[in-house]
């Protein structure tokens, strides 16, 4: 049986807000959003941490730069304490700076959650005003993992505004609502909202269409954070390891503005909802 109960352990003691950043459907960007937000965030000066839970598939080593780095130890008492990689002022974790960026990661499900709850407690994430998971796409034993090892302040959805995307994009929204995980939905950024030629800045063709997230976000009741154009420097960006948010001043703004309306959102969820519980599976 799936409940709640109020928060029993330490855990991220230090972290002022717990953010999820989910998508029902790969290949929407959502990494791209949870790096350039993470960095948009630093840039303001505020403490942020960000942790790659895609076990399977991480990715933020390659787009932050740190694909040959690897994370420091050290010693508390007989524990081994993981010390995150700090870069563009975010301090960072994931499976992809343990492993060899061209080896698979093949385990079964029980293995990937167990390894996500490590780099969550076993790791000196000190003071930070907001914490940003990098969640895989859909709904699966990670999500559950995340929610059973810590309380999340809220979650934000990122999808396309592709009808075949906001399908899935829902069942991201049921699954944080469901009475069993009772997470706070933060809103919807809606990427790759239209294309904007770098030679034709005012522009904008809808290939995927238009507003697609607004209409969901208006029957769930729910904001739209953001929206975010598909332009070449933000490809170019995730390749090379340096967020487009730090080098091209267009999309920079887009994510500057959804760094602000989060921030806005979970002071506004901070001040009228409960804190959320942690939620723990019991077996009778």
């Amino acid at each position: 049986m799936i409940s709640n109960k109020e928060p029993g352990n330490n855990y991220l003691s230090g972290v002022k807000n717990i953010v999820a950043i989910a998508s029902g459907k790969g290949g929407v960007g959502k990494s791209t959003i949870a790096t350039n937000l993470a960095v948009a965030m630093a840039l303001e000066g505020l403490k942020i941490g960000i942790l790659d839970a895609d076990i399977f598939g991480p990715s933020l080593p390659k787009m932050l730069g740190i694909e040959e780095e690897r994370p420091r130890v050290k010693k508390v008492g007989n524990k081994d304490i993981i010390i995150p990689v700090q870069k563009h002022g975010v301090n960072i974790l994931s499976i992809g700076l343990f492993v060899s960026r061209f080896d698979a990661t093949v385990w079964r499900g029980p293995m990937a959650s167990k390894v996500l709850k490590q780099l969550i407690t076993d790791a000196d994430w000190g003071e930070l005003d907001y914490m940003f998971f990098d969640l895989p796409p859909g709904t699966s034993d990670i999500h559950l993992t995340l929610v059973q090892t810590i309380p999340v302040t809220g979650a934000i959805i990122v999808s396309t505004p592709q009808e075949v995307a906001l399908a899935d994009a829902i069942k991201g929204i049921s699954m944080f609502r469901g009475e069993p995980i009772d997470v706070p939905i933060l809103g919807l950024v809606e990427n790759m909202s239209w294309f904007t030629p770098e030679e034709l800045p005012d522009k904008k063709y809808y290939i995927f269409g238009k507003d697609g997230c607004k209409k969901i976000a208006d029957k769930f009741s729910v904001p739209v954070l953001g929206q975010i154009p598909i332009v070449q420097s933000l490809r170019e960006g995730g390749d090379s390891g340096v967020p487009s948010v730090i080098e091209n001043e267009i999309i920079g703004q887009s994510f500057k503005d959804l760094a602000s309306n989060v921030i806005k959102h979970i002071d506004y969820r901070n001040k009228h909802i409960k804190p959320t519980k942690v939620v723990e599976i019991t077996r009778k």
